[in-house]
């Protein structure tokens, strides 16, 4: 007899979500991470409340998210002349009891592994080791094939393989074997950061432009109290008419800001000067905006798919990185009601694969970014008044649907009861 193991593929965000809370409830686990040592690498993402709720319930509170974040308190949109087109509060000022956080990526990852080093010990994590693909055993088990670092292979068996190992998923691959190239939509992304001067209310998520061309800008660290200054994390984006193929497959490299600031020459107001805030960025990466088709389903057998290796999607909602961290719960909550076992992985799969995947072709349409599509349509980007473009009653109404959707319109997620109890260990059910 021997007591369940789960492997899981990749340390990232969502694999580390995952892992911390199969150690929660009680389940023994390895991830096998590709990369020789995590760095804290990348740049700004947001964690919605209902990610944040996640955290507080695994003991992970403010204290500790202030330490890598901010709580954000507005989202607004502002058409290309400068004017308003919709703004709303987040977080705690919205309504939710939990916050939303504008986090520095490479940070908030190296917190959550200091964390589960802490609670479950150094040599949970493996680093330089590359689940390539799996094997399904006759026993209803499963064999990770793995490389490591060096070269050699490694196969590792355990009673399940939970993949959160991206957009470019080898578990993914090997369940899916005929699925579609990545997707291109024909956007390329300019990320970096800049010290500056907190906008608006100090903590505003703000998306400028047009639906063919924006910037995003927020910020993701408390300002310094000497100086006033904090990381601006900041996107320029373009869409492209032509569709050579360069980016089908994605990439997140550096380049010099004078290859893309050309585009945002003109983009200065009184509150902000775009050129400026570019050509002061202390890095700036280049990536497409990509995302996949979806399957029609995550698992097999004792294998399933989470977070980008699921369901890879736009980054227009700004809650890829809470839907991963969404999924490793509701993965923790499903084997505390049908053990570790194949059934928990099935009921995951089934009450999640359907909405999430269309989530994601909902993102692609532009997400809550779809206001200013509509704002364009209609009066080419300029104008005095926008309810004279589009009513309050319509703006409200249109991001009021995608919060639904993305699961975390306020009542919804108040009312909700915790994905994972406090205290709540899974049964341990032994293997033959």
């Amino acid at each position: 007899m021997s007591e369940p193991h789960v492997i899981i593929a990749g340390g990232g965000i969502g694999g580390l979500a995952t892992a911390l809370t199969l150690q929660q409830i009680g389940v023994k686990f390895t991830v096998f991470e590709a990369v020789r040592e995590l760095a804290p690498l990348g740049v700004g993402i947001n964690i919605q409340p209902n990610a944040v709720r996640e955290f507080y319930d695994l003991g992970i509170g403010s204290e500790l998210l202030d330490s890598v974040g901010l709580p954000a308190l507005e989202w607004a949109l502002v058409g290309l002349n400068g004017n308003d087109v919709y703004s709303e509060p987040r977080g705690l000022g919205a309504g939710y009891k939990w916050p939303q956080y504008a986090v520095h990526r490479g940070r908030f990852h190296m917190l959550l592994h200091r964390i589960l080093v802490e609670r479950a010990g150094a040599d949970v994590v493996k680093t330089g080791h590359r689940v390539t693909g799996y094997e399904r055993n006759n026993d209803g088990s499963v064999t990770a094939l793995i490389q490591r670092a060096d070269g050699t292979a490694l196969r590792e068996q355990a009673t399940l393989l939970i993949a959160a190992d991206g957009i470019h998923s080898n578990v993914r691959a090997t369940m899916h074997p005929h699925q579609p190239p990545i997707h291109w939509g024909g956007a390329i992304m300019w990320r970096g950061t800049t010290w500056g001067k907190p906008i608006r209310s100090g903590a505003s998520f703000v998306g400028l432009g047009t639906h063919r061309q924006r910037v995003v800008l927020y910020p993701i660290s408390h300002p310094d109290p000497a100086t006033g200054l904090a990381m601006i994390n900041w996107i320029a984006e373009v869409v492209v008419d032509k569709d050579d193929g360069r980016y089908r497959d994605g990439w997140f490299r550096p380049v010099k800001v004078e290859d893309f600031a050309h585009h945002f020459d003109n983009w200065t107001y009184d509150w902000l000067d775009v050129p400026d805030m570019l050509r002061r960025s202390d890095v700036a990466y280049e990536n497409p905006m990509i995302d996949r088709d979806p399957v029609p389903t995550w698992q097999d057998g004792p294998v399933v798919l989470m977070g980008d290796a699921a369901h890879a999607m736009y980054p227009t909602g700004s809650n890829g990185a809470s839907q991963a961290i969404m999924d490793a719960r509701h993965l923790g909550a499903a084997m505390l009601e049908h053990g570790v076992s194949q059934a928990a992985l099935r009921a995951f799969d089934e009450k999640f694969c359907g909405p999430i995947s269309e989530l994601v072709l909902r993102n692609r349409g532009a997400g809550p970014f779809g206001l200013l599509n509509i704002v364009d349509d209609r009066s080419g980007g300029e104008f005095d008044n926008i309810d004279d473009v589009i009513p309050p009653e319509e703006r409200n109404a249109f991001m009021a649907k995608y919060k639904a959707a993305a699961g975390f319109a306020v009542e919804q997620l108040n009312n909700a009861e915790p994905t994972i109890k406090p205290g709540q260990k899974v049964r341990q059910i032994l293997i033959a």
